[in-house]
């Protein structure tokens, strides 16, 4: 599975469970550390986790495992599928640490093509 398809199935995963907010931002040309982030909101800790698990469920279920889960227990819950990273974001969390503006350098992705379907 190559990181558009990744990106696919994380932003329907989290449009399914009534993520906000979903952003896609391509990062290839600004880091080595992944080619896209994709960045949604929960409107509490319980959807937080709701979200990860469902983008964790979604993936596997596609045989893509993460490399690594961050903060499974908090409100920012990062899942790091090597190309692909996943901030599923607490509305106040997202608002203080303002991912998307520390990344505007990025490509911003619109998330429509990938919900079409």
């Amino acid at each position: 599975m190559d990181a558009k398809e990744i990106v696919k199935t994380a932003v329907m995963a989290i449009d399914s469970k009534k993520g906000e907010n979903i952003e896609v931002i391509g990062i290839t040309d600004l880091t080595i550390l992944a080619d896209y982030f994709v960045i949604a909101t929960g409107t509490s800790s319980t959807q937080v986790k709701a979200l990860a698990d469902e983008v964790e469920f979604k993936l596997s279920e596609a045989g893509v495992s993460p490399h690594h889960i961050e903060g499974e227990k908090s409100p920012w819950v990062c899942l790091d599928f090597n190309s692909v990273v996943i901030h599923i974001f607490y509305k106040d969390q997202r608002e203080f640490y303002q991912l998307e503006r520390l990344w505007e350098d990025g490509e911003k992705i619109d998330i429509a093509n990938f919900l079409e379907d």
